[in-house]
């Protein structure tokens, strides 16, 4: 059994937060939040980009006051304040992390199926990646389940199929990882998701080099 640490949040947290899949019905609040997020994300780093997404974590609170009922608005909150904690660092990583476990569940109260899965992905990326008891609620066997989940209702989709390949690659499974980062490459271009889907293709190829030079 891995010890995930504090750091280990910071290295994952960012790659989290483009595993929610955007569907037709997506209001243009949660549209806003979602291309904000990439915007920051990709285009920006250091204190500028822990400002822009403190921000955003404001415009994600008044979105789900405003949709509490939305089941994407909780997902993206939930990405917004994963996002936050790896550009951040330091302790306030595992309280944004708590945070951002508890916008998913609410997710996944609401319409556990939202986003194809997408609360499943990312809450799995959480628990594989947080520190376990008693300084965090890390936890292996149910972050893969909730992977697997998160592949099982996203089967062809990037984001899907990318966490799950990291996991196996981190695990030195890398046949296998193999196989699910070309069928992450493989997935079909999500509309209005360029910047994010750029981002993903290109953490696709860097485990796909890291896999090959240590062949």
């Amino acid at each position: 059994m891995r010890t995930p640490t504090i750091m280990m949040i910071l290295g994952f947290a960012c790659t989290l937060l483009t595993s929610a899949l955007v569907q037709a019905d997506t209001t243009a609040e949660v549209a806003a939040l979602q291309q904000r997020w990439a915007e920051v994300n990709y285009l920006l780093d250091g204190k500028p980009q822990v400002e822009a997404f403190n921000t955003l974590i404001d415009d994600a609170e008044k979105v789900t006051r405003k949709q509490s009922n939305s089941a994407d608005a909780w997902i993206w909150s939930g990405i917004i304040r994963s996002s936050y904690a790896g550009a951040k660092g330091g302790l306030g990583a595992l309280s944004a992390a708590k945070a951002a476990k508890a916008d998913f569940e609410k997710a996944m109260t609401l319409d556990a199926d939202a986003m194809d899965g997408s609360a499943y992905t990312s809450l799995g990326v959480l628990y594989l990646n947080v520190p376990g008891w008693p300084v965090g609620f890390g936890d292996e066997e149910k972050g893969v389940e909730l992977l697997k989940k998160g592949l099982e209702l996203s089967p062809g989709g990037i984001d899907a199929n990318y966490f799950y390949a990291e996991y196996l690659f981190k695990q030195k499974q890398d046949e296998d990882a193999t196989r699910y980062l070309n069928r992450a490459m493989s997935a079909p271009a999500r509309p209005g998701r360029e910047l994010a889907d750029q981002g993903r293709r290109s953490e696709i190829e860097q485990i796909l080099q890291q896999i090959e030079a240590r062949h």
